[in-house]
């Protein structure tokens, strides 16, 4: 009787799959044209075709449930992008954990692979967002399912092996959809990926701050972050001034005050998240002598004064959202500050997503996906840098994990990558990859990337987002 009821659930369940708006199939087998073949795809629609040499570039929709726990609840259209190479070639996939580029580019990994890349849009990012919004549906789950769905449209058309891989946030994802869905890849590559696993405990972050660079580098960095509170009166005005000027709002965050604190409080983050040890000569050497426009220059161009309005909040909602709920976020504390300068100190996420949105947090889920990667990762290659705050609290592989490693690139900041690794680990992970991706390496030790550098394609800075955005 109980394998008769597992026999219909399971039977219920792919038939409510299969009769959902953009269900995955096979393409049509008629279809030889590449743009033919994923147009076939049930659910699946072109928004256009950009050309590039060598290249058959698509930007697409793909009709994806709001709910994968009830797919006759709705759907959405979420952007994703194919950089088609040939079929015959292994696929990465990509996300950000963000928006989509609907430019061509190509990550490390397919440049690696020589091969096809496949790019999605994070859920409720805008365009890629249902309407209406129910925000619950924005887990890490679901978009773990909005990438196994993908896969499964996909994979008839490239058979080959595929590798998922994103940088910070995109690192993250990457990861989650490994945790929940094992079996799709043959081999995950996690650029600077955060793992905050206990959200209370941050004293990483401190132990970080008190380490990093040089003396020389961290005292100017505070003394600039520091004068910014004790001038804060005559800054805030400049902002006031540059705020009406440009149109902003701060609803969200509840005031001008609170957003000037946040934006302070990150500069000494933001320079280390995008900066290099050697950018240190372009920070006012003595803050107390810096004018008030050097002082605001310096803050502004490494936190940006727009991040906490209402129109820099709006476009990462989504981000903070799942900060608040599920991924976590960094406090850290200031020992160079007088407390009577801090008013508000680092603040939680729920201030700044529009309180109309609910949002509790679950403790739990980061703490199943540490565990999961710790004893199960298979093929995972996690990759950090040195001076990049987001990796004090990062992943790690333990007992039971297998072929998979955690690698630090020296001196870099979260634009790390492979190719910054000290060269025996470069040449190790590229081998790793190339065999995850189906194809041989002459030699561990002398493995590299199969296509040559093209500067338009292979993006290799840092993901720029405001500070305290991974």
């Amino acid at each position: 009787m109980r394998k008769a009821l597992r026999w219909l659930l399971a039977l219920t369940v792919l038939i409510g799959t299969l009769t959902t708006a953009g269900a995955a199939t096979a393409a049509e087998p008629g279809a030889t044209d590449i743009k033919d073949r994923l147009l076939s795809i049930p659910g699946m629609s072109l928004i256009e075709e950009k050309p590039y040499p060598g290249y058959r570039y698509f930007v697409l929709n793909y009709t994806q449930p709001v709910d994968h726990r009830h797919p006759s609840a709705g759907t959405f259209q979420q952007r994703i992008t194919v950089l088609h190479k040939d079929v015959s070639r292994p696929t990465v996939f990509y996300t950000g954990g963000y928006n989509v580029s609907t430019n061509p580019g190509r990550r490390e990994p397919t440049q690696i692979v020589d091969g096809n890349q496949v790019s999605m849009e994070y859920r409720f990012f805008t365009p890629s967002r249902p309407s209406p919004a129910d925000w619950s549906k924005l887990d890490i789950w679901q978009a773990a399912s909005d990438q196994h769905r993908i896969f499964t449209a996909l994979k008839p058309i490239y058979p080959k092996n595929w590798i998922a891989t994103g940088g910070s946030k995109g690192g993250m994802t990457a990861t989650y959809f490994e945790r929940f869905y094992p079996r799709d890849m043959d081999g995950v590559v996690a650029y600077v990926a955060p793992n905050d696993v206990v959200n209370d405990q941050d004293a990483a972050y401190d132990r970080f701050f008190a380490t990093v660079g040089t003396k020389e580098c961290r005292d100017r960095l505070n003394a600039v972050q520091r004068e910014a509170l004790v001038r804060r009166a005559a800054l805030e005005e400049k902002y006031a001034a540059y705020a009406a000027e440009n149109g902003y709002t701060f609803t969200t965050i509840g005031s001008l005050d609170r957003a000037y604190e946040a934006v302070v409080l990150d500069y000494v983050w933001g320079f280390w998240q995008y900066s290099l040890l050697s950018d240190c000569d372009t920070i006012p050497a003595n803050a107390a002598t810096a004018t008030d426009d050097e002082i605001w220059t310096s803050v502004d161009t490494i936190s940006g004064f727009s991040a906490y309005t209402d129109q820099g909040l709006e476009q990462y909602t989504p981000y903070y959202y799942q900060a608040g709920t599920q991924l976590g976020a960094p406090t850290i504390h200031f020992p160079y500050i007088e407390k009577k300068y801090i008013r508000y100190g680092y603040q939680p996420p729920r201030n700044f997503v529009p309180r109309s949105i609910p949002m509790t947090f679950q403790p739990w889920a980061m703490r199943d996906v540490d565990t999961w990667v710790r004893h199960n990762a298979r093929h995972m290659l996690f990759v950090y840098g040195q001076n990049d705050p987001w990796g004090a609290e990062r992943f790690r592989v333990d007992k039971g994990a297998k072929d998979s490693y955690v690698f630090t690139a020296p001196g870099l900041n979260h634009g790390a990558n492979v190719a910054g690794l000290v060269a025996d680990q470069k040449a190790f992970a590229t081998a790793r990859i190339l065999d995850w991706a189906g194809l041989p390496a002459a030699t561990a030790s002398a493995a590299k990337p199969l296509a040559k550098f093209d500067s338009r394609l292979d993006v290799r800075d840092v993901e720029r987002e405001p500070a305290l955005r991974p």
